[in-house]
């Protein structure tokens, strides 16, 4: 009964837009949902209905009603799509995400916003571009990219609605375009290309990871997981993690710990690896990646994500591994009885302040957020507050994307550390994706996303693909993955800590999961 499947798939994309549509016109009777074709700077002007209604897209109903959509036309896509077109569209996705690197890291964006609605000649972008690279020896030239080049690059965004063609070779911005616009000038970008990121939302530092480390990683899965397929010598390796003399085997062959490990020919784990000083422009590019990282939750769901107003003044809530503190920045901003203190590697808070400008000065200045250097895998020491007040033991560990970096038995070690810190009222939060079956799981239905009685996948398929997409990147980075909510209860009790609560927005694979000391 396929055709009564595709007649459902279709309903459902109908009653979601109604659903976003009564939304949209309960705040205001004429609002339109924002057009594709039109370009949205976040760090622009824009008229009160123009916010409202790219406010909107964040609301949790709407949010709910577009991941349904966009399920209902994936699974829509893959059943009427010709095979060999849809597997060709997936096998070669490589090619279009180093497309959408190229236009991040050519500045593409930025350059067409300066240039505005009615876009550019390719010929004149690709001067642009050449005239923003960084400056070499005279001898090595602009490089292979033509023009030719060029348009044939952005049109193929354009074909997937990255960017607009609005006439031949002439190309503009777009919404999904301008989402990753570091809101930086032409002019700007010529006298600080280094600081492109600082002060941004972490958007377009996220897709050059993506695109750089990621895509190179990930292309080095399949030799990764089956190394027999590919011949000693087609590899150019120096060594490995674990050896044949590792097992006592000299014909045991070659492993290595993740498929980054063998992409960049490195023994050394993915964090001290960019420690490196020749990684340094990805090392301050990470961190500022790791703000972008907000959009997966609903806006600012960490505020939602724990009852931080019972909390009683002056409590302390630790960031672990929290990097820059992008994610706990906004607690201690929306909840000033609170004090928060990130924790990372040396290298990792000694450029925090720094990292953030001049936005967060206040914060810093009176105290209320400060950093320390740490290795989550040490004992926790108490803490020694600027005025020199001691706490034993935080009112809550803050652990948002850092299980997802570790195998289990690493992520073990880190969870028994701040078993062995806390207090009998401290709270763990853990911040992570946790990802439901693509079947139904009769022993927990509660966790399908789908109405009832829906065709769409349990899991909203298509429409929560971010997730497992993730979840192999985490296995090509550090052979670690997302979990289900079982393998995370499971992991945190091993660890002394049993789950109280999940919270998350409906249909969001994001969760904010809270677990007490037993």
């Amino acid at each position: 009964m396929t055709f009564a499947s595709l007649r459902a798939l279709h309903a459902v994309i109908g009653a979601a837009i109604d659903d976003m549509e009564r939304t949209y016109h309960q705040r205001s009777a004429n609002l339109d949902y924002p057009s594709i074709d039109k370009p949205y700077y976040k760090n622009d002007q824009h008229s009160p209905e123009e916010e409202l209604a790219e406010s909107l897209t964040s609301d949790p109903d709407v949010a709910a009603a577009s991941k349904r959509i966009v399920a209902a036309c994936g699974q829509l896509s893959h059943t009427v799509n010709k095979p060999w077109f849809g597997l060709m569209e997936d096998v070669q996705a490589g090619q279009f995400a180093e497309c959408i690197r190229f236009m991040e890291t050519a500045n593409v964006v930025e350059i067409l916003h300066d240039a505005g609605p009615e876009g550019l000649l390719v010929d004149d972008l690709l001067k642009q571009i050449l005239a923003l690279r960084p400056k070499r020896s005279p001898a090595a030239g602009d490089g292979p990219l033509t023009s030719a080049h060029l348009g044939h690059i952005l049109r193929l965004l354009a074909s997937s609605h990255y960017l607009r063609e609005v006439k031949p070779n002439v190309f503009a911005n777009n919404r999904v375009s301008s989402y990753v616009d570091s809101g930086k000038s032409v002019a700007y970008l010529r006298e600080s290309p280094d600081k492109k990121y600082t002060d941004t939302d972490g958007v377009a530092a996220f897709v050059a990871l993506a695109g750089d480390e990621a895509i190179k990683f990930s292309a080095c899965l399949t030799d990764w997981a089956l190394p027999d397929l590919t011949p000693a010598d087609a590899i150019d390796v120096n060594y490995a993690l674990k050896t044949a003399s590792d097992k006592g085997d000299a014909k045991a062959g070659k492993t290595w710990a993740a498929p980054f490990n063998l992409a960049f020919n490195t023994q050394l784990g993915y964090f001290p690896w960019l420690e490196q000083p020749a990684n340094e422009s990805r090392f301050i590019r990470f961190g500022h990646a790791m703000t972008g990282t907000r959009q997966w939750e609903t806006k600012n769901f960490i505020l939602e994500g724990f009852s931080w107003k019972d909390l009683p003044e002056g409590s302390v809530l630790v960031d672990v591994g929290g990097g820059i503190g992008a994610t706990s920045i906004i607690v201690a901003e929306n909840h000033p009885h609170l004090r928060v203190v990130v924790e990372d590697r040396e290298q990792v808070v000694s450029t925090a302040v720094s990292a953030w400008g001049s936005q967060y000065a206040p914060l810093f200045e009176s105290g209320r957020m400060s950093y320390r250097p740490r290795d989550f895998f040490a004992s926790w020491d108490p803490l020694t507050l600027p005025e020199g007040k001691t706490i034993n033991a935080p009112a809550v560990f803050l652990v948002r994307l850092v299980l997802h970096d570790w195998a289990d038995d690493d992520s073990r070690r880190i969870l028994s550390r701040l078993r062995a810190a806390a207090g009998p009222d401290t709270k763990l939060l853990i911040g992570d994706m946790l990802l439901p079956y693509a079947c139904h799981d009769d022993a927990s239905p509660e966790s399908s996303f789908a109405p009832k009685d829906s065709p769409l996948l349990p899991n909203l398929g298509k429409g929560n693909i971010h997730g497992y997409l993730i979840d192999i990147m985490m296995m090509g980075m550090f052979n670690a993955r997302e979990k289900t909510v079982a393998e995370m209860s499971a992991l945190l009790l091993s660890a002394g800590w049993k789950v109280t609560e999940i919270r998350r927005t409906p249909g969001n694979l994001w969760a904010y999961t809270t677990a007490v000391p037993v």
